[in-house]
């Protein structure tokens, strides 16, 4: 097959990225490619913390399939670094939603034309402001939703924004997102995901399937797929859950548990005890 064709200029860490895409795609289509690597990227992360026996299940076949259809785990790990350091490098971007239009899979055909970037980060800082520090020693904490997040460049300027308002998101913010095509919202998810975003993308249509239900509990309703962030299984959120069990169950005479750790950061940890704290 003839090399992919790319639109537009791209940094790097892309042509790094488009380099090895281009060695995927001799005897395969772009859209299959780039379907399969999203889909193992999302596996690889989901199933690191999220066990539910169904969805984990699910997830290993999909992971499976995929990377068989890739040629096996070498390449498809090289461009998961490159996503991932691409992001450490500069959070303030969306990465892969840059390179899906860039290769051209945001086609009229499939009817996406992702919002620019920089009208993004205007967006975000339009609705949140300074003022989200105060709403959230009120309130414990925050959450933004984009009901048709494409690869989470909204969300991702959200986190800017608050990032620059001198708010931990990691532990102050949930971002939620939904969008009815998979592919994508595997990358809003991979994306969040990296950057140490809390909360979950659905698959599924936001107008006949909308994500429902209390903001900390995720429900996956039929017609759906939640995909959670590891962030999210932190033990700062599960406290936050667990008042909230308390407070339903002794509705009248308790109140809310809030636990903000101010200036914690955390990027990596182990769920079965120690966490590791940055920014203390």
């Amino acid at each position: 097959m003839a090399r992919v064709k790319h639109v537009g200029t791209v940094g790097e860490s892309a042509k790094e990225f488009l380099k090895l895409f281009d060695q995927l795609t001799y005897s395969r289509s772009a859209w299959q490619v780039w379907e399969d690597l999203m889909t193992v990227m999302a596996c690889s992360i989901c199933n690191a913390v999220d066990r539910t026996p169904e969805r984990y299940k699910r997830r290993e076949e999909q992971y499976e399939r995929s990377i068989k259809n890739l040629g096996g785990v070498d390449i498809p790990a090289k461009m998961f670094t490159i996503v991932t350091m691409a992001l450490d490098d500069n959070p303030n971007q969306d990465f892969l939603g840059q390179l899906y239009m860039n290769l051209n899979l945001g086609s009229h055909w499939h009817g996406q034309f992702f919002t620019p970037y920089h009208v993004c980060e205007l967006m975000a800082k339009m609705q949140i402001g300074a003022g989200c520090k105060k709403e959230i020693e009120d309130k414990g904490y925050l959450s933004v939703c984009d009901p048709c997040v494409g690869a989470g460049a909204m969300l991702i300027a959200a986190a800017t924004a608050f990032r620059e308002y001198g708010v931990n998101y990691q532990t102050n913010v949930v971002f939620i997102g939904q969008d009815i095509d998979p592919v994508v919202a595997k990358m809003a998810y991979i994306q969040l995901s990296l950057l140490g975003c809390p909360g979950y993308v659905t698959v599924g249509n936001s107008l006949t399937h909308p994500q429902t239900g209390h903001v900390l509990f995720p429900q996956e309703n039929e017609g759906q797929d939640v995909w959670i962030t590891p962030l999210f299984m932190h033990q700062v959120w599960e406290i936050r859950r667990t008042g909230v069990l308390m407070q339903e169950l002794f509705r009248g005479t308790g109140t809310t548990l809030k636990t903000v750790e101010k200036e914690h950061y955390y990027y990596y940890f182990d769920f079965n005890g120690k966490e590791k704290i940055y920014g203390e």
